[in-house]
């Protein structure tokens, strides 16, 4: 199994480009369900979550073309076997995914319920709950739900809480249902704005994305199209508060701050110096950061994605912060492991209180999810001495290359087996 050696203590400096978002580019893989034309797709990351979607799709008999390093073509016109078994799904909770688009398309559809990071229960009741509103006959049995529809049906859906996945897996459905289906309390995240454009530019009727009310007025069917999957704003994120830590000076390409509000503003309050262009973040970091509180919430407002990031970056800032994660109920399992760097960490149910250090001394610290496991590495650039990182599969599971690319920043850090 892989882990991740870092030695730390060293500023990161340059010029990194930033992936594909993973969160925009499941759900559009999943799209390509959806219609027998061809979907081309560019600005795919590398990525072990994008590899198992490729592979569940392609056992459901679509047809996957690779086109240089970040497009493909998708084919479904061959689509025949509408199931997503378990073995295939209980890494990645997006596999869900599916369900929608084959119910649509299909008719019928048999999806195991899906694992993914364990960082909450994260239920998907909202997700039966709407199909079954669209006039769908849903049962779960032994692990799997199995739904039937001749045709779903619009209607007007009221979700008891914001749920991206399920808007996403309602709104794929909603395509191609008889009539309009209205979505409210729908979330807003930038990934369910790409997803509809994808959508939109197959052919779908839809309007709101990026509101809490989504209508989407269905088609008979979809036809091919091509798009380009939206940089990744948690990569991002992450790559900033890398270089904030570290008291680095970087600059990130291939990305935007225009779905980052919050984090750059909480990054400025630290003491960043950050500057916003067209297609470019400029950050440089002071000598010592300040300490700043954050509370989770659905966008727009701070993201739970960027949650462990900031907590690594208030162990070494001055002063105390107060984090409150209002999204996951078990999502401070790194605080443990950032202790073990020497972190002054103390939780109390769903709020964390940080406490800067002067300094953080390099350990063997164990991943526990994806973005615990970036938490850990922006520790590990800080700690002095060596930082060994286990369990780094939830690396590659968000994260294209890290090793590669904060090297390209000057980072000491290298893949160990």
């Amino acid at each position: 199994m892989d882990k991740l050696l870092i030695e730390g203590g060293v500023p990161l400096v340059g010029e990194v480009a930033i992936s594909g978002a993973k969160n925009a580019a499941l759900p559009i893989l999943c799209a390509s369900l959806l219609c027998g034309d061809t979907l081309r797709l560019s600005n795919i990351p590398h990525l072990n979550d994008i590899s198992t979607m490729l592979r569940l799709i392609g056992q459901m008999g679509v047809v996957v073309t690779m086109e240089g390093n970040e497009a493909l073509t998708l084919d479904s016109s061959g689509l025949n076997n509408p199931f997503a078994p378990y073995d295939m799904v209980k890494t990645m909770r997006a596999s869900i995914l599916v369900l929608g688009p084959l119910l649509a398309r299909c008719g019928e559809a048999r999806v195991s319920l899906p694992g993914g990071c364990a960082i909450g229960a994260r239920p998907v009741d909202q997700h039966i709950k709407g199909l079954q509103a669209m006039g769908a006959e849903i049962t779960v049995e032994g692990g799997y739900v199995h739904a039937k529809a001749s045709r779903l049906r619009g209607t007007r859906i009221v979700t008891d809480m914001v749920t991206v996945t399920g808007t996403e897996n309602l709104m794929m459905a909603a395509v191609l249902a008889d009539g309009e289906t209205v979505i409210e309390n729908a979330a807003r995240e930038p990934e369910v704005v790409d997803l509809a454009n994808c959508l939109v530019s197959m052919g779908a009727l839809i309007s709101g994305a990026g509101t809490d009310c989504i209508r989407i007025q269905g088609v008979d069917k979809l036809h091919g199209a091509a798009h380009s999957v939206m940089p990744d704003r948690i990569e991002t994120g992450t790559y900033l508060c890398a270089a904030a830590a570290t008291h680095g000076n970087v600059r990130l390409t291939h990305t935007s701050a225009v779905w980052l509000d919050s984090v750059v503003d909480k990054l400025r309050e630290t003491g960043c110096d950050i500057d916003c262009q067209a297609d470019a973040i400029i950050l440089k970091a002071p000598q010592r950061l300040k300490a700043v509180s954050i509370r989770t919430a659905p966008y727009p407002a701070f993201p739970t994605d960027m949650q462990a990031q900031f907590m690594a970056i208030n162990c070494v800032a001055e002063g105390s912060a107060v984090i409150r994660e209002t999204i996951f109920e078990n999502r401070f399992m790194h605080a443990v492991e950032l202790i073990r760097l020497g972190a002054d960490i103390r939780i109390d149910a769903n709020n964390a209180l940080v406490t800067g250090v002067p300094k953080l001394d390099g350990a063997t610290v164990m991943a526990t999810d994806l973005r615990a496991s970036a938490s850990l590495v922006i520790a590990g650039l800080v700690a002095q001495g060596e930082t060994l990182i286990e369990r780094i599969y939830h690396l590659d599971r968000g994260y294209e290359r890290i090793e590669e690319k904060l090297s390209r920043l000057g980072a000491r850090v290298r893949r160990v087996r």
